[in-house]
């Protein structure tokens, strides 16, 4: 019965520990996201260094409540949403992706989406002028 017990115990206890030493010792930066959805490059949860150094602060603000309307970049548009959700859908392709508080979002020049602001947004925005 020994043996028994002390195998259970390596199979539960090793990979407990070994996972736990992995959160300890993750890197802070691989915590964040950055991906790519349609085009659009969406970051989660940038640094602070990473805010200040874009000028975030410093970035016109919108707000806006539920509300869904058609939109077409005009020019590229990075922009930081400070709080609430909203769906995005892409024009040229059959999908949708949700972006929310914490999100660094670049939208592409030229890209058609339909806004649906489900939850009240507050947002950063910088346009790139060519």
């Amino acid at each position: 019965m020994k043996p028994f017990v002390q195998r259970l115990s390596i199979i539960i206890f090793v990979p407990l520990i070994l996972s736990i030493l992995f959160l300890i010792l993750m890197p802070k930066e691989t915590s964040m996201a950055t991906y790519e959805v349609f085009g659009v490059k969406i970051e989660k949860n940038p640094s602070q260094s990473k805010l200040i150094e874009l000028g975030v602060s410093t970035w016109p603000k919108w707000e806006g409540g539920p509300l869904k309307i058609p939109w077409s970049f005009e020019e590229e548009e990075t922009m930081y949403i400070l709080e609430g959700k909203v769906n995005v859908t892409v024009e040229e392709s059959i999908g949708s992706f949700e972006i929310g508080g914490g999100n660094l979002v670049v939208f592409p020049k030229g890209m058609n989406i339909t806004w649906d602001v489900t939850e009240p947004v507050k947002k950063h925005y910088s346009l790139k002028k060519e």
